[in-house]
């Protein structure tokens, strides 16, 4: 398991390079268990950069951002630092005596021991001292590189910006977890190193934070590198992506030049993944009927009608063996190079007809969790977006009209023939000890009994889990496998109106490209509740629904 570090014991240098900051790492390999992680990675994280590391979960996008910052030793490779350098992890230690004001001195220490160099620099050098101008020299020099008389004002203004609390005497165990974090993120963005490390730092913000955080990247003097899931962020403040998925010779792939670049430069490189794959499946496919009918023709084909000589049927049976003979050995020599591609999502084909009545809500309240009465309805083909601030109601809703929770007054008018379904944003409490394998299984019996065995043809895995995810035990599942898992069993239903509570949540960019693009298309109706802003904004010309 990987140590984590607060930011005060962060490794760093005591000495801001300014332009001349770097990370060097060279060839990393990394092994977690008996899971090779990272392979051959080279990366430079330098002055200018603004660098996205990418993947889908598992893919040891947080192993190289814990290695680039000295956090974890490499099994292979090298890894060079010069400048200052700081990280904000997903998750933060908290020690009892910690408070917000110490979190903040550690911060912004090495800007407040360069202000008491200077102080005393300036009274030897008024002494006249000797060597004091030397002395001096140097310490405005790093004063001045580090601007330390503005970062306690920086992290006032970051405090503000990012809504953490600026009580210097608050003790950190006092608060929530998005709280300190946001703390943190604060006192980082506050100190201002050369090079900034940031793990998902959009966890835990809401839409002010996270216009703040934005702004704050983009104005960063220094370099930075993130890992987020976050296609705003990564479209607002990446020019360069290292994505750490599986490629077609392995190795990680480098995109120059902002999120559509690497976007369209993805599905460039899988679409000569995949017909590299099929023209070499083809080829086997061909030689193996070749194959084929030269065996067919060595057991009946070279035999001479009758009458003819034993010399001809000896003469024709040696050119059939032969020919055999090189058809096998072609179709032996043959060897598929090519992996096999990642999975496509592959959504199923919904036939809602285009204006049937699907679903009526009519004047619902929740006592405590959604005040205002709220009234919709639904046919086939609808689309729908719900917005609003935490607390305002958006997952009580979804809930109400997916049947898991009565409301408190009005009601939900289903129609008889209809099925709906609800992607939650925690997964459902699954055994666990099953497989994912077992459960979809088991989901597609439960399908199958539903529907009178009619619908056992239609359930599909949907593109979402690999082999070896299928064979993981549900328990041991990361939140991005539960969550692909959780989508595919809800597709399986084949819903006539799918409700989506933050569908984005722990799922990789390209996934939910993938699933923006499906939702577009899809014959159902579909309601989408979210705070994502890229999602918001693809999906800017449906309906919206405010609550709150």
């Amino acid at each position: 398991m990987q140590k984590s570090h607060p930011v005060s014991s962060l490794p760093k240098s005591d000495q801001p390079a300014g332009g001349a900051a770097h990370i060097r790492a060279d060839g990393i390999g990394v092994t977690l268990g008996e899971r090779r992680v990272l392979t051959d990675v080279d990366v430079v994280v330098s002055a200018g950069s603004r660098l996205a590391i990418v993947g889908e979960n598992g893919r040891g996008k947080t192993t190289l951002l814990h290695v680039l910052a000295g956090l974890t030793a490499p099994d292979v490779g090298t890894v060079s630092r010069v400048g200052t350098i700081a990280v904000v992890e997903q998750a933060l230690d908290v020690r009892g005596h910690d408070t917000v004001g110490s979190i903040i001195n550690a911060a912004i220490g090495d800007s407040r021991r360069a202000l008491a160099r200077l102080d005393a620099a300036t009274a030897a050098l008024t002494d006249g001292r000797a060597g004091a101008e030397d002395d001096y020299a140097r310490a405005l020099d790093l004063a001045t590189s580090l601007d330390a008389w503005d970062a306690e004002r920086r992290v006032d203004i970051a405090l503000a910006g990012l809504d953490a609390c600026p009580d210097r005497q608050r003790a950190l165990s006092t608060l929530s977890v998005g709280q300190r974090y946001r703390v943190r993120l604060a006192c980082v963005l506050g100190a201002s190193p050369d090079l900034l490390l940031l793990d998902e730092p959009t966890n835990h913000l809401d839409r002010d934070s996270l216009e703040f955080l934005t702004e704050r990247l983009r104005a960063h003097p220094g370099g930075l590198a993130l890992v987020t899931h976050d296609r705003a962020l990564l479209r607002d403040v990446a020019t360069s992506f290292l994505d750490l998925d599986p490629s077609q010779d392995g190795r990680p792939r480098w995109y120059a030049g902002g999120y559509d670049v690497w976007v369209e430069g993805r599905r460039r490189d899988r679409a000569r993944w995949e017909q590299a794959h099929a023209d070499q499946q083809a080829e086997r496919l061909e030689l193996a009927r070749a194959a084929d009918e030269a065996r067919g023709r060595l057991r009946s084909g070279w035999r001479p009608e009758k009458g003819h000589g034993k010399h001809q049927r000896a003469t024709r049976a040696g050119g059939v063996v032969q020919a055999f003979n090189r058809k096998q050995e072609a179709l032996e020599a043959h060897v598929i190079t090519v992996p096999e591609p990642p999975l496509r999502l592959r959504w199923p084909d919904l036939d809602t007809p285009a204006g049937r009545p699907v679903l009526h809500c009519d004047a619902v309240t929740v006592a405590g969790r959604l005040d205002a009465p709220t009234s919709l309805s639904l046919v086939g083909g609808d689309r729908l977006v719900i917005t609003g601030a935490n607390g305002a109601g958006k997952s009580t809703l979804l809930a109400v009209l997916a049947g898991r929770l009565t409301p408190s007054t009005g009601g939900v008018h289903t129609h008889p023939t209809a099925t709906v379904t609800l992607l939650s944003q925690e997964v459902p409490e699954w055994p666990p000890e099953l497989t994912a394998h077992q459960l979809f299984e088991r989901h597609r019996a439960a399908l199958e009994l539903r529907s009178g065995g009619r619908g056992s043809g239609r359930v599909s895995l949907a593109g979402l889990l690999d082999s070896r995810s299928l064979r993981t035990p549900v328990s041991r599942m990361s939140q991005g496998q539960q969550r692909r898992l959780h989508l595919a069993l809800c597709l399986a239903e084949h819903p006539d109106l799918l409700l989506l509570d933050e569908p984005t949540k722990h799922l990789s960019a390209s996934l939910v490209d993938e699933m923006t693009e499906a939702l577009q298309h899809t014959a159902g109706a579909v309601i989408v509740a979210t705070h994502d802003r890229q999602l918001l904004r693809d999906l800017s010309g449906w309906p919206v629904l405010p609550l709150g």
